[in-house]
């Protein structure tokens, strides 16, 4: 059975904002060999998209952190599989997540990177979640930023479903309370 989702970014919003970043991210990194490395699973959309607006020579590569198993919407333990991730020694790397959310896990990401030897580490994310944040921590790039609630779409799931939506979403908050389905 299907949640409802309400559209609270657009699949046009998207693509406009995601050109611009992806111009803007081109134009910081002229004559800088770059290396994106998206955090899986809910960047893969946004990377995708992204990755093809940035004109300059880049590496794709990617990592898993996690800290929200299954339908669980309070974070537990970080943990990182570098199973994907390249060695970053000496390169300008490009964290790419799909939220900012108490940004325990960007931060530890940034720390983990600076820690094996990249040459300078900035973040990107597609949305930036108001009210949430525990950890001081700006990213370079920011999409959008959205109300606190509970969004899906766009590579962001609920229980490992609706990252196929073209758009990003709220789900109803009675769905969430009856869990996954």
């Amino acid at each position: 059975m299907q949640h409802a989702v309400k559209v609270l970014i657009s699949e046009d919003e998207i693509r406009e904002r995601v050109h611009a970043l992806g111009k803007q991210i081109e134009a910081d990194y002229q004559g800088r060999p770059l290396t994106i490395l998206a955090v899986l699973t809910g960047s893969l959309i946004v990377l995708a998209d992204l990755v093809r607006r940035i004109g300059v020579p880049h590496r794709i590569a990617l990592i898993q952190a996690s800290s929200y198993p299954g339908a669980t919407t309070t974070a537990t333990t970080l943990v990182i599989n570098e199973t994907f991730a390249p060695d970053v020694s000496g390169r300008d790397v490009l964290l790419l997540d799909d939220i900012l959310d108490t940004g325990h896990t960007l931060s530890a990401l940034v720390r983990h990177v600076a820690d094996r030897g990249a040459k300078s580490v900035r973040t990107a994310v597609l949305l930036r979640k108001v009210g949430r944040q525990e950890v001081p921590l700006e990213p370079d790039y920011c999409g959008f930023t959205i109300p606190n609630a509970f969004v899906v779409g766009y590579g962001l799931d609920y229980d490992d479903d609706y990252r196929h939506l073209p758009f990003v979403g709220v789900l109803d908050q009675q769905d969430q309370e009856a869990g996954p389905r």
